[in-house]
């Protein structure tokens, strides 16, 4: 009975290091959205510095005097999405990107950009509802699908799924630093998920 728990906790502990592994290097691997500001450009971890919570409320403030004029003006709604998200306003930033998408429902940029920040809200289904339509509206939106498997993996703890986004992820960018790292972890999780 003792050689049975012994390779009990053998197995586990294997299973719980490559978790591990994979959760360490696809979060490390994460990539900031191209069109958002220094603070996500900083090293994880590291304090923003003090001049950039008044540098986002510099870039805030003449976004909202233009939308009060034009409440439908696309491009300062972004803005204004991509200034709360990089200065960690989460509802704010979900306002503003889902006004935007009333007007341009199709964008999988602004789509994605909303799915990660319901992720950080703690509303994992929804970010995921997101991902899926901006991949679904732009079938070669590699960031989406990207996103989709972090949520899949790290928040909902299904490796199969997150297998899966990884895959389409894939077919649409199969070269290159981030596809060689997926494809790796995706060897790792493969061997877990049986």
């Amino acid at each position: 009975m003792k050689k049975e728990y012994a390779f009990l906790w053998i197995a586990v502990a294997f299973v719980a290091g490559i978790v591990l592994g994979v959760i360490t290097t696809v979060y490390y691997e994460e990539k900031p959205h191209p069109e958002h500001t220094a603070v996500q450009q900083q090293s994880p971890g590291a304090p923003p510095p003090a001049a950039t919570a008044v540098d986002i409320q510099k870039q805030i403030a003449p976004l909202l005097s233009i939308l009060k004029d034009d409440p439908k003006n696309l491009k300062a709604l972004i803005e204004l999405g991509n200034a709360y998200f990089d200065g960690g306003q989460v509802d704010k930033s979900i306002e503003a990107y889902s006004k935007a998408l009333e007007i341009n429902p199709k964008s999988a940029d602004v789509r994605t950009d909303l799915g990660i920040m319901y992720r950080r809200k703690g509303n994992f289904d929804r970010a995921i509802e997101e991902f899926k339509k901006a991949a679904e509206d732009a079938p070669q939106h590699v960031n989406s699908r990207y996103n989709l498997g972090i949520v899949f993996l790290h928040d909902k703890g299904d490796l199969k799924a997150a297998i899966r986004a990884w895959e389409d992820y894939l077919k649409v960018e199969p070269t290159g630093p981030r596809a060689d790292n997926i494809r790796n972890q995706m060897g790792k999780m493969k061997s877990m998920a049986k």
